[in-house]
């Protein structure tokens, strides 16, 4: 079975940055995209970015294009996500989550049952 393990949360600044981490076992993981997903408060799970296997292509939400970076290592099995310059409105549970397939990650399309424990990220005074 595939697990993800999401971590590097916690409480910043606006204006601030953190580096989240995900650790990704059951899979062989160079060979699978992988995207970042976010749930704040009273809100739906949404897309904020994704990487292809080989890391040749990235895809950003809009909201955080220019302000997030996701990068990858494969001999980690590890995908980061690289957020700067944080609003309250980045206040959300962070997940992980693999494509199963390129038109998957083209569509931002996530594995339903994939989805790890999460990382809170809370951007507050």
């Amino acid at each position: 079975q595939v697990q993800l393990v999401e971590s590097g949360g916690g409480l910043v600044q606006p204006g601030g940055s953190l580096r989240l981490s995900c650790a990704v076992s059951g899979l062989t993981f160079s060979s699978y995209a992988m995207g970042w997903y976010r749930q704040g408060p009273g809100k739906q799970r949404e897309f904020v970015a994704g990487i292809t296997s080989g890391s040749d292509h990235t895809n950003y939400a809009d909201s955080v294009k220019g302000r997030f970076t996701v990068s990858r290592e494969n001999a980690q099995n590890s995908v980061y996500l690289q957020m700067n310059s944080l609003k309250p409105e980045d206040t959300a549970v962070y997940y992980c989550n693999p494509y199963r397939s390129l038109k998957d990650y083209l569509d931002r399309r996530p594995d339903s049952g994939s989805w790890g424990q999460g990382t809170q990220v809370t951007v507050s005074s």
